[in-house]
């Protein structure tokens, strides 16, 4: 290894000390393993890779941020692939595996420009300049868009979705995607879409066919019918309380030791008493629906309590969970009541109908027709067993994702590995007015973008060189949007296939991988602290 990492002694080469070039060669080994690891779920004929985690679940995923975090990866700079993939999952949501596939193929540029004696701040700042440029090269090609011109968002929410499992369902996913995105903004004004406005609820049961949008809000509990209480409500007036429906607990466990039947009777009556004054406030303010959020120290409803709203006519829905409530308060524009003495009808959420409505075999509470409603809408997503459902949902996601990314940044390019050649070959171009070493490291991140469309080929069972030699030659001819065909095996204008992608997804993962690359390529020692 040793011998293989000394560049020749030449009077003007960069000659480093032998251990930070070992250091660098080691971290740009363990990052490229991370690469070839993910590299073969890119694209629409990618695998899939199932991951058993510690306590022996086991989840099924085609998401290379996923991947890469279920992955125990030990070696430092490897991680910071791992990291890189989820940084690119917070900016554009998609192209989790492309990102990692080109950082990997950009450091194994790096280590043949390393081999021959350049300094690596020379290349790792080139490659920084090289990704500002094909930034501005992919803003050139691209087509803008409006948000009103829904073809475009479904076009680029079922590309999406064709690299997963459930790539034949994205007749149905894509345009969930797309209405669940476009209900939560107002397209005039809005430039990005905070995802947490739209929940989804995973159900087991059915199959990825029954997934649907539901305007409005769904829940995940049941509704109590033990005590008989209505299971439907029209014209509803919504509370959501966090405090509980029964008799008070001291904070210390205690024991009371009655010697008397009559004192019996009388707590007994005070239990009741407490309960029913209580049940009489929720129900003086108009309040017809209850949801009661969980509660840690004692039950949060008891069976008195429940008998007592039977008989007013309330609707109870129980262990609404803490992280739900600021989402349930917003769409149904209702307040938390956190004691019985502030309940009042100001706080209550009107909807037209609420009501449990049984498909597949699961119970779901929905809620429609909310008058102050925020901005929120719910996707219930069904899979006929958690593996398909859990990948269901990152897919869906990942849609969503990717109409956010048009909401950010309105333009459009083409997929298909069409975009990496072009940015490729003009970046080529671009090298041969440059002058010294800098040129050199342009030429080599050009040729490491190829790695993209090399990848889908040979993930399709093609053959990666004919086909990328084919593809370079025919945008020599001018042709931008030439890209490889998955399904026919061939290449093609890709825009005629409808696989189109967002800007924001491919400029993101230049830059990003550019920026890891050139913290990889800075380090030179490794210290262990104590």
């Amino acid at each position: 290894m040793a011998e293989v990492a000394k560049p020749a002694p030449s009077k003007n080469s960069f000659q480093d000390k032998d251990k930070p070039t070992e250091v660098r060669l080691s971290n740009i080994v363990a990052a490229k393993a991370v690469g070839d690891a993910i590299r073969t779920s890119l694209g629409p004929r990618g695998m899939d890779k199932m991951i058993q985690t510690g306590n022996g679940e086991v989840v099924i995923t085609n998401d290379g941020a996923t991947i890469l975090k279920h992955m125990s990866v030990l070696h430092p700079a490897a991680k910071m692939l791992v990291d890189l993939s989820a940084a690119q999952d917070v900016e554009a949501g998609d192209g989790t595996t492309s990102v990692v596939v080109l950082c990997s193929s950009l450091l194994a540029a790096a280590e043949k420009m390393l081999n021959k004696g350049i300094h690596p701040t020379t290349i790792a700042e080139s490659f920084q300049r090289a990704a500002q440029k094909s930034v501005e090269f992919l803003a050139e090609m691209s087509t803008p868009i409006d948000l009103s011109d829904r073809e475009s968002l479904l076009r680029a929410a079922s590309t999406s979705l064709n690299s997963k499992i459930v790539s034949q369902y994205s007749s149905l996913l894509a345009p969930i995607a797309v209405d669940a995105v476009t209900r939560v903004i107002d397209p005039a004004v809005t430039d990005n879409v905070n995802i947490k406005d739209i929940r989804v609820v995973k159900k087991v049961g059915g199959t990825i066919d029954d997934t649907e949008l539901v305007d409005g809000l769904v829940l995940n509990q049941n509704v109590v019918k033990s005590a008989g209480g209505p299971t439907r409500m029209e014209k509803a007036k919504i509370g959501l309380i966090q405090f509980q429906l029964s008799p008070p607990k001291p904070d210390m466990e205690n024991q009371i030791v009655v010697n008397d039947y009559r004192q019996m009777d009388k707590i007994l009556k005070e239990e009741r008493q407490y309960l029913l004054n209580m049940c009489k406030k929720i129900k003086k303010s108009g309040c017809n629906v209850l949801l009661i959020q969980k509660s840690i120290l004692r039950d949060a409803v008891n069976d008195l309590s429940l008998h007592f709203l039977a008989k007013l006519k309330i609707m109870v829905v129980k262990d609404v969970e803490r992280d739900e409530i600021e989402f349930i308060a917003k769409s149904l524009g209702c307040k938390p009541v956190a004691d019985v003495e502030s309940f009042t009808d100001d706080k209550l959420g009107y909807a037209d109908l609420i009501e449990e409505t049984e498909s597949a075999g699961s119970k779901i509470v929905k809620v429609t027709g909310m008058k102050h409603a925020g901005k929120t809408v719910s996707v219930l997503c069904r899979g006929a067993n958690s593996l398909v459902l859990e990948e269901s949902h990152r897919s869906l996601h990942d849609a969503l994702c990717v109409v956010r990314c048009l909401v950010k940044k309105k333009a459009l390019i083409a997929g298909g590995g069409a975009p990496e050649i072009e940015v490729s070959q003009k970046l080529m171009d671009y090298a041969k007015t440059l002058k010294g070493m800098e040129q050199y490291c342009f030429q080599a991140f050009a040729e490491a973008l190829e790695v993209i469309p090399t990848t889908l080929a040979e993930n399709a069972g093609l053959n990666p060189i004919s086909i990328v030699t084919e593809l370079r030659n025919r945008h020599a001819h001018g042709e931008k949007t030439a890209g490889i065909n998955v399904k026919k095996g061939t290449i093609t204008n890709i825009l005629e296939e409808n696989v189109i992608q967002p800007l924001l997804v491919s400029t993101s993962a230049m830059e990003l991988a550019a920026e890891t690359v050139k913290m990889i390529l800075k380090i030179d020692d490794l210290v262990q602290s104590r």
